[in-house]
């Protein structure tokens, strides 16, 4: 491997008798490039690559003195390139990222290039992770059974990655029933430091998941990206970024007794959220940092998307190395230690890193809480959940208090909920109640402290006679299967299952939305009451319409939380002031009754968590389950499309594609396909979860012979763009301000005769109608447009509905990235202004008044005539491609034509 050096910074490194080179961050200070020593640890990171980079054709002097030259009170607007040393992907991104590869192998032969060109040129790593669906719980046998289902529905589509396994150099997937990609990642992918040919670098990635910056407990530098973007990176193409601005966040103090981990990360979320850092790179330093475990810190990074960073880093130190001891990756331990002290990486307490701006935040003040019932960051402290339960029940859900829960199971009279019959048991349901109740993602399930207090809480209710709700769905699916593990070794399984947490699979499951079917019984009762029922559950998303179509209020807590309202059956009673249930004796029993001793948790941990499991479990990680081994996957290197498939097509986004570039159409007479408000989602743009027979995409599959019981989920049929262009802002939960009194993915057509009489009609059809009249169209939203997953198909499907811009009063940073990665046009409003406050009502035609093509962050006009009255109103917009390079993408219609195009002309 030839190393380039052009600045003469290659240094020599002895570890252990052995003589390594490195890139030194040190010899830049001496040669003049600035005080690189007292850069952030993830500017140093950044400043490495560049340095490693420098004299390969893209990477250039004047980008090592950009990154070099970073200050805090002005980061700037410099575009570097930043190369990522590996991708990580997960099978719901992962799979349409594929089929992309697959069509540009297609697009290169119709283009006269060598098709093995598209190829990744960097290690990836995909896990099947998404596709588990929670069908069998609380039983043994659950597990297995869930799989079995699983393999059922995905068969083509698990086809189709071994297929790329074999038709692709640097791809290897980690097959289903293995674990989470960012789990797996943390304990096994990631070997912190580097070694190829004697030379040390940092390990760097992007991910296909909004939450990949989870590796970043590590100090490793890595954020979530589209699959768009992943697809460029994997073709060698570097991630282009503006230096961000670093936010820091000093701890201080420590966790109080009976606070978990869990809590921290829902007030940080809380707190950062309100300070604002979207965009930005938050490190976390401080004298309250060892007090911190790797995994405490993990659930931190983890939830970087959800307080809007990019990410949120941890620095190397001592606490690092221990990890990497416990899951089997100790050899390195010391060749790391000193590459992080050479480049100034290693940290010791009291080492503070200049920031452009410091949030102190002391341990001690963090109260157990959970976050709902619609979004992350809306944390509320446990002592003021049942209160806060009843105000939102009656502001935000419009419904009135029905009464107050017993700690029975009896049923009650009709006035005071639904009564149903549920194994042949009288059950009554009401508003409040929780139905799902699941300890799952990885953002709690990497973390042995709070999974052993959970089983711990679990045992000592059993022994107090203490059950579970007939009515709750208990699920249990951690991301990793050495938590069985360590859970069997110290006899703790047994405790979860007997309160119906068995293992339902190593997956998401419900934190991305495949909760599975409520029991039919109780769906009917929620149905038949229109009731506001409740999940709670370890994850890391809420997103309305997410968990559950049924389940209108979702709760994140810690997974002794989780046990906690399962047993209590309902969020309307007060853990902290009333009983949990009663004993065998009939005593009140409080939730402080069962909940363990810290000390015996940290004991647990120390005894049953070792090394051994993990070298044994990531030995076979590859290896798979017998329904893997025996699919068999097609072979060579050109994939053979098969046209009655309703899980695997050739995209679109190729055909015809010419070898030069055409600028892009303008936009005049322009109609609003949708008007949104605040914190519209990719989830609500693109849905993952379940389809329904009356929605277009499922009139389609229905269309395509598949019956509604193999449906599956919109997330597992990303690769397939007629399901998904369907799918395209047709969330159950999503409300069109066009089309007032509706929920789900409607709007009004604006084609014939006065606004006021435009047909309410599916988004679908209303984009098909446009498309016939050569109409393009417009999208207009508030703030914070775009939160949430790495979904690169929220893009895509606007994209392929002929939505050529997108105004918001804000947008989320990968979202933003996602939409011009499709060439379609992310404008922002002026500050202060709104579609409100502008007087829009999204009946107007909209002509976009920018040059071909437009420039980075330009003020741009936009004329809104109404086709009725004739008022005009003019206003200015940002142009949110915010770099040059972003202006090549979308002159290019995309990145993906621009490299293939790029491919075939050299």
């Amino acid at each position: 491997m030839h190393h380039h050096d052009p600045l003469g910074a290659l240094k020599e490194l002895a570890v252990d008798g052995q003589r390594f080179r490195f890139y030194s961050l040190q010899a830049l200070e001496e040669k003049g490039f600035g005080k690189v020593s007292a850069l952030p640890s993830s500017i140093k990171i950044l400043l490495e690559s560049v340095l490693r980079h420098c004299g390969n054709g893209l990477v250039r002097e004047e980008d090592v003195r950009a990154v070099a030259g970073w200050r805090a009170d002005s980061p700037g607007s410099i575009e570097i390139p930043f190369n990522p040393s590996r991708v990580v992907l997960q099978d719901f991104t992962g799979v349409p990222s594929i089929v992309d590869l697959a069509a540009l192998r297609d697009a290169c032969i119709d283009l006269g290039a060598d098709p093995s060109r598209i190829n990744p040129l960097v290690p990836c790593d995909l896990v099947v992770d998404h596709s588990l669906q929670v069908d069998a719980f609380g039983t043994s046998d659950a597990l297995q059974k869930n799989l079995e289902r699983e393999f059922e529905r995905n068969g083509e589509r698990y086809g189709f990655l071994k297929w790329g396994q074999q038709a692709f150099s640097n791809f290897n997937v980690v097959p289903p029933g293995t674990g989470i990609v960012h789990q797996v990642n943390l304990e096994h992918f990631s070997p912190v430091v580097h070694e190829e040919g004697g030379v040390l670098w940092p390990d760097s990635l992007v991910g296909t998941d909004s939450h990949t910056p989870m590796i970043n407990a590590l100090g490793v530098l890595g954020w979530g990206v589209g699959g768009i973007e992943a697809e460029a990176v994997m073709l060698g193409q570097p991630v282009y970024m503006l230096l961000p601005e670093v936010v820091g966040v000093r701890f201080t103090g420590r966790l109080a007794r009976h606070v978990t981990a869990t809590d921290l990360v829902l007030t940080v979320t809380q707190v950062l959220r309100k300070e604002g850092v979207v965009g930005a790179f938050v490190e976390f330093f401080g004298p309250g940092l060892s007090s911190l475990t790797l995994p405490d810190r993990a659930a931190i990074s983890n939830m970087s998307p959800e307080y809007g960073a990019t990410v949120g880093y941890f620095p190397i130190d001592r606490i690092s190395l221990d990890y990497l001891a416990m899951t089997d990756r100790g050899a390195s331990n010391e060749r790391i230690e000193q590459y992080a002290k050479a480049q100034g990486l290693w940290h010791e307490e009291g080492d503070e890193p200049i920031c452009s701006r410091v949030i102190d935040l002391d341990l001690g003040s963090v109260e157990p809480s959970l976050a709902g019932p619609k979004r992350p960051q809306d944390r509320i402290s446990l002592s003021c959940m049942a209160g806060q339960w009843r105000q939102d029940l009656a502001e935000v859900y419009k419904k009135p208090h029905i009464a107050d829960h017993d700690l029975s199971d009896s049923p009650r009279n009709g006035d005071q909920g639904i009564g149903f019959i549920m194994d042949g048991r009288e059950l009554t349901l009401d508003h409040g109640s929780v139905v799902i109740a699941a300890i799952t993602s990885c953002t709690n399930t990497s973390n042995p402290f709070v999974l052993v207090a959970a089983a711990l809480l679990a045992r000592r209710a059993r022994e107090k006679g203490l059950r579970v709700k007939p009515w709750v769905k208990t699920s249990f699916a951690p991301g990793s299967r050495v938590v069985i593990d360590y859970l069997e070794a110290a006899g703790l399984m047994e405790d979860l299952e007997a309160l119906g947490f068995a293992n339902v699979g190593f997956g998401c499951t419900t934190c991305i939305g495949n909760s599975g079917p409520l029991p039919e019984p109780v769906a009917d009762a929620i149905r038949q009451g229109d009731l506001v029922v409740a999940g709670v559950l370890s994850g890391n998303r809420n997103f309305e319409g997410r968990i559950n179509p049924l389940v209108k209020a979702n709760y994140l807590a810690s997974p002794l939380l989780v046990v906690a309202y399962a047993i209590a059956g309902t969020i309307e009673r007060d853990l902290v002031g009333e009983p949990l249930g009663v004993d065998n004796e009939g005593k009140d029993i409080f939730l402080r009754d069962i909940w363990p001793a810290d000390e015996d948790v940290r004991s647990i941990v120390r005894s049953e968590v070792k090394a051994g499991y993990f070298a044994d479990r990531y030995a076979k990680v590859h290896d798979g389950t017998p329904e893997w081994r025996a699919i068999n996957a097609g072979a060579g290197s050109i994939y053979t499309w098969d046209l009655s498939s309703t899980y695997i097509r050739r995209p679109p986004f190729f055909e015809g594609l010419k070898l030069e570039a055409e600028p892009p159409a303008a936009i005049r007479d322009a109609r609003c396909l949708a008007l949104f408000g605040d914190s519209v989602t990719t989830d609500h743009i693109s849905p993952a979860g379940a389809i329904l027979p009356t929605q277009p995409a499922g009139e389609y599959l229905l269309s395509r012979g598949v019956n509604v019981s193999d449906f599956n989920s919109f997330g597992s049929r990303r690769g397939n763009h007629e399901v998904m262009i369907r799918g395209t802002f047709d969330n159950i939960r999503i409300r069109n301000l066009l089309a007032p009194g509706t929920e789900g993915g409607w709007t009004r057509l604006f084609l014939r005769g006065a606004a006021a009489d435009a047909p309410v009609v599916t988004i679908y059809d209303a984009s098909k109608r446009y498309r016939e009249e050569g109409v393009p169209l417009i999208v207009i939203a508030g703030s914070d447009y775009g939160m949430g997953s790495s979904r690169d198909w929220a893009a895509k499907g606007t994209s392929l509905l002929g939505v050529r811009a997108v105004i918001a009063e804000s947008f989320e940073r990968i979202h933003r990235s996602n939409l011009v990665g499709m060439g379609v046009l992310p404008l922002q409003f002026m500050e202060g202004e709104s579609a409100a406050s502008l007087g829009l009502c999204g009946e107007e035609c909209y002509e976009i008044v920018s040059r071909k093509p437009p420039c980075p962050r330009e003020e741009i006009s936009v004329i809104a005539r109404h086709p009725d009255t004739g008022n005009e109103t003019v206003f200015s917009v940002i142009c949110r491609i915010d770099s040059p390079v972003e202006v090549d993408y979308y002159r290019h219609g995309g990145i993906l034509p621009m490299v293939v195009r790029s491919i075939a002309l050299s």
